[in-house]
């Protein structure tokens, strides 16, 4: 049974039609790469599989329930990953997890909180307010949702790797890779290649006129 299906999607943005009869099916420890030109809903397709946009046509799934009539519970074991980093520049990166896991379900410790933006090599950084931190070091904030959020079997990740350096690229590696061993499935845009030894499917989206 796929964890994250979809069934003949469509959507049209600006009267012009970005993909027809987009048909998919992610298994748990599987990984999606969604490829395409600039302008061919990459982006557009990530969202309607998070529900956050509605398709013209066509039906999504999560363990062959319709996220439309399931969205709260699909929300639980979600993790979307969009451009937006999603954080607050005026708080620092232990109120921004905070608050973020509060609006999520998620109850960590403060102890986890920390420990977490240790791993993710922010340590000393916790307490400064993100505008003062480099862009880098802003995304890592917004990434260690990778490491709270563990009830989360779905995640659907757009660009994830911008603006990381390489250690940082290594780390979120690691972390995509243990998710899947865990049973989680990905769904991505992304051109870093990871390093997995897991079935991997690519979608290829092509630009329309």
């Amino acid at each position: 049974m796929p964890l994250l299906s979809a069934h003949q999607l469509a959507v049209s943005k600006r009267d012009r039609l970005l993909f027809s009869q987009i048909d998919l099916s992610v298994a748990a420890g599987e990984l999606m790469y969604v490829k395409g030109p600039n302008g061919a809903g990459k982006t557009s397709l990530l969202r309607v599989l998070t529900g956050l946009v509605s398709p013209d046509e066509g039906r999504v799934h999560y363990r062959q329930q319709d996220i439309v009539k399931s969205r709260d519970v699909f929300h639980q074991h979600l993790l979307y990953f969009g451009h937006a980093l999603g954080v607050n520049r005026s708080l620092n990166g232990v109120e921004n997890l905070h608050y973020w896991c509060s609006q999520h379900g998620v109850q960590p410790d403060e102890g986890e909180i920390y420990r977490v933006l240790g791993v993710l090599g922010l340590v000393g950084l916790e307490d400064i307010p993100v505008n003062n931190l480099s862009a880098g070091q802003q995304r890592r904030v917004a990434l260690a949702r990778f490491w709270l959020k563990t009830s989360a079997e779905v995640w659907i990740l757009d660009e994830p790797f911008t603006a990381l350096d390489v250690q940082g690229i290594g780390l979120l590696n690691e972390r995509i890779v243990a998710h899947l061993e865990q049973g989680g499935c990905v769904v991505m845009t992304s051109h870093q290649a990871l390093e997995v030894n897991y079935p991997t499917q690519e979608l290829v989206l092509e630009y329309r006129i």
